[in-house]
């Protein structure tokens, strides 16, 4: 519904395909977003794609479709980046760090990595790694976090040096979205070595830092080119509605065009009207050029 609604006031015809275990409401929700559409708009603006052996055609069409976003398993979107010429718009992964530096406040850091990482741990902004400055890998700060995070029903697993200083099980990959109550710890040097691991292990999505150092947290949010960097804050404030976007149709941790939550401003693009009465350009000579800001119509 709120897709839709998103389509509608950019002007953007839509078909959307929902998952089979809500097929029948999808089937409602759709009759009753084509009911309200008024006739100067068009029935037909809002299709509903019902069987997934159509999304296979769907995706050769890039003549007549100008963009898809897929929203789903890490499997889903990649499978579809593979095999379309059309634009997508969205993220394969939602590998999001926080990164406790070791001039930053414990209470706070805990507040943060609790909220990042339980608030909703399926989410795509949910905290996957917890990167540690080294400084602090015996503080009883970080205990505490660590304990709250299991007391919570967090599983902890260990890069090569948490494993081995913390005792705790070894972590497959960096790379791994765990999409549960689970997450992976590290510690790091300094904060350089924190935005390199982000930048080599990272999804792009969300990274956070958590630190007292004006500096260090200018360097960090400079640093990091992920579609989202917070400093003090948790990662699930990457969210259309959180940012003030109203309803979001995605999250894109492309480079171009919309990056981070997009809203229907993502979904606009520009058109170039001009009228004239017989100018050529012809080497722009003679030509003086004046330029000012006209009201958006």
């Amino acid at each position: 519904v709120q897709i839709a609604s998103l389509a509608i006031r950019s002007g953007n015809g839509l078909l959307l395909k929902g998952g089979k275990e809500a097929m029948r409401s999808n089937t409602i929700l759709h009759k009753v977003i084509t009911d309200v559409l008024p006739d100067t708009v068009g029935k037909r603006l809002i299709g509903l794609v019902t069987s997934r052996d159509e999304i296979a055609d769907l995706l050769k069409l890039d003549d007549v479709i100008d963009l898809v976003i897929p929203r789903g398993s890490n499997q889903l979107v990649s499978q579809i980046k593979a095999s379309t010429k059309i634009p997508v718009l969205g993220h394969a992964d939602g590998v999001c760090h926080v990164y406790i530096d070791k001039s930053a406040n414990m209470d706070i850091a805990k507040r943060i990595v609790i909220d990042a990482k339980i608030d909703y741990p399926a989410a795509c902004n949910a905290m996957e790694t917890l990167l540690v400055h080294k400084d602090s890998k015996l503080s009883p700060g970080l205990d505490d976090i660590l304990l709250s995070l299991k007391t919570e029903g967090v599983a902890i697993y260990g890069g090569p040096v948490a494993h081995e200083l913390l005792s705790i099980p070894k972590a497959d990959s960096f790379h791994h979205e765990y999409s549960s109550m689970a997450c992976t710890i590290e510690f790091v040097d300094d904060v350089q070595s924190a935005i390199d691991h982000i930048h080599r292990y990272g999804s792009a999505h969300t990274d956070c830092i958590v630190t007292t150092d004006s500096k260090v947290a200018e360097t960090f949010l400079r640093q990091v080119d992920s579609a989202a960097v917070f400093h003090n804050a948790s990662t699930r404030f990457s969210d259309g509605a959180r940012f003030g976007l109203g309803a979001e149709v995605g999250i894109s941790t492309g480079r171009i065009h919309a990056r981070g939550p997009v809203g229907v401003e993502g979904l606009l693009t520009t058109r170039w009207i001009m009228r004239g009465s017989g100018q050529v350009v012809n080497g722009d000579k003679d030509v003086t050029y004046t330029h000012k800001n006209l009201p958006l119509q």
